[in-house]
Formats: C-alpha cells, sequence, structure tokens
C-alpha cells in the first residue's frame, strides 16, 4: 500500500468529527485514466478516501450517493488503503492528463482538510497548480468562509473548477452571495424543470440527468464563470434522505 498524507487524528473515536478535531490519517487518493460511468463518460477521474469528507456534510449519515452500488465497494478500498497512493502520486498523475482535456476531481470524497471545516489551502494550491492547461474540477462541501472562501476563489481564477455543493436552495443563495465559485444544488430524484431559488437565481437540472449528453461532451459544471446554478437530482439509495433535506427547508 502506498501511505497517503499525514494529517493527525483521534484513533479512539474513528469517523467521529469535532470542529476542533484534525482529521484521521491517512489520506489516501486514487486516479482512474478512463471512466467507465456513464453519466461521466470516459474522462479521467479521482476518488479521495472518506476520512476527506467534512463534518458539516449532512449526507455522512445518509443520502451520499457514493455509499451506494460499485462506486462505494471502490471507495471503500480507497478509504482503507487497499487502492491507490499519496497525494504527490495524485498531483503526477494530473499533470500527465492531456493538455485541454476534461477531468473529474473526486467522484468520492472531497479536498484535502487540516482539520474540520478547514481546506489545505497549499495542498490545494498545488492542485490547482498540477492542473495548469487543462480543464479539472469538482464539488465540495467545505463551507465558503474564512481561508477557505479565498482558496476556493483563487483556484476557480486560477482555471481548477471548485463547484460549492447546496443542500438546499437557500443554502445555494447563500453560497451564491459569496462570489467566490459557481454553485450546485441536490434537487428531488425526480426534478427535471429548471426552477428558481427564493432570490430568483435560476436553477438548471444537470443535462446528463436529463439525458442529452454525459459529463465529457456537457462541461456545465467545469465552467467557472456561469451564471447558473446546477441541479444534480439525488439517485442512488440515499436519494430519499437528500430529498427530505431538501423538502424540510421549503416547509421551514
Amino acid at each position: 500500500m502506498r501511505s497517503g498524507i499525514a494529517v493527525r487524528g483521534d484513533p479512539d473515536r474513528p469517523g467521529i468529527f469535532t470542529p476542533s478535531q484534525a482529521i484521521p490519517t491517512p489520506l489516501t487518493y486514487h486516479f482512474t485514466r478512463i471512466s467507465r460511468n456513464a453519466k461521466t463518460g470516459p474522462m479521467p477521474v479521482t476518488t479521495t478516501s472518506k476520512n476527506s469528507c467534512p463534518s458539516s456534510c449532512s449526507y455522512r449519515t445518509g443520502g451520499c450517493y457514493a455509499n451506494g452500488g460499485p462506486l462505494a465497494l471502490h471507495w471503500h478500498a480507497v478509504s482503507e488503503g487497499h487502492r491507490g497512493g499519496s497525494f504527490e502520486e495524485l498531483l503526477e498523475d494530473v499533470a500527465t492528463v492531456r493538455r485541454g482535456a476534461l477531468w473529474r476531481h473526486n467522484q468520492a470524497g472531497d479536498l484535502t482538510p487540516t482539520s474540520t471545516g478547514e481546506l489545505d489551502v497549499p495542498l490545494l494550491d498545488m492542485l490547482v497548480q498540477a492542473n495548469k492547461g487543462r480543464r479539472g474540477f469538482t464539488y465540495t462541501h467545505y463551507e465558503p468562509r474564512g481561508a477557505n472562501r479565498e482558496a476556493l476563489r483563487r483556484a476557480n481564477n486560477d482555471g481548477f473548477t471548485v463547484n460549492l455543493s447546496a443542500e438546499t436552495l437557500r443554502q445555494a443563495d447563500s453560497y451564491v452571495s459569496t462570489g467566490c465559485a459557481p454553485v450546485v444544488v441536490a434537487l428531488p430524484s425526480n426534478a427535471r424543470q429548471s426552477l428558481r431559488t427564493p432570490k430568483g437565481r435560476l436553477v438548471v437540472v444537470c443535462p446528463a440527468v436529463l439525458g442529452d449528453t454525459d459529463c465529457l461532451n456537457c462541461g456545465l459544471c467545469q465552467r467557472g464563470d456561469r451564471s447558473v446554478i446546477v441541479g444534480l437530482p439525488a439517485h442512488g439509495g440515499g436519494a430519499r434522505r437528500v430529498e427530505q433535506i431538501f423538502l424540510e427547508e421549503g416547509a421551514a
């Protein structure tokens, strides 16, 4: 097994996170040269171990699409260190992606943290540099506050698109107002029509979900300067949990 980045955690409480607690070791990263996911299309994708995910993500306890189907088996293997390697090896792999090519970081997992709720800014900057000349994109549940916000703004300005992942329409409005990154929002599984946020912002349903294309031929989520929010209908075994969170806001 190739080791991941060493960051401290609490070995007595695996999987339990508090705001002052560091992430458990190690983080592991896996690079897939050609994805076999029909929705994604045959592009390069990466996977990061589960301990990269922030405690602020409501889907940690249910709702995450990556916890179901074939991807769940792969994610588990990466998280256990049976597949993948270090962050440095990830950078080497990213640098081999053809210039101008579209690729997705983290089909499962999130950006590398130093402590819960805080991104490892130097490592994100290194990933941005490895992506130079390429069209990388990803999504994050880390909140856009403080150093996180500025790091995300810089990444997007430098060509590595990091989408803020909102769980509700109100949260999507809040994220857009930060001005640091494009935004996506989870939608009920049957959503197929465009809609508006409480502040009137347009949400368009992911074209790959509508069956018109795949991520490789769409590229909407990689467009950091887009004016619309991309809506991602829930899918997989956790769809009901995603819908519950979305609809609870509407009932409030």
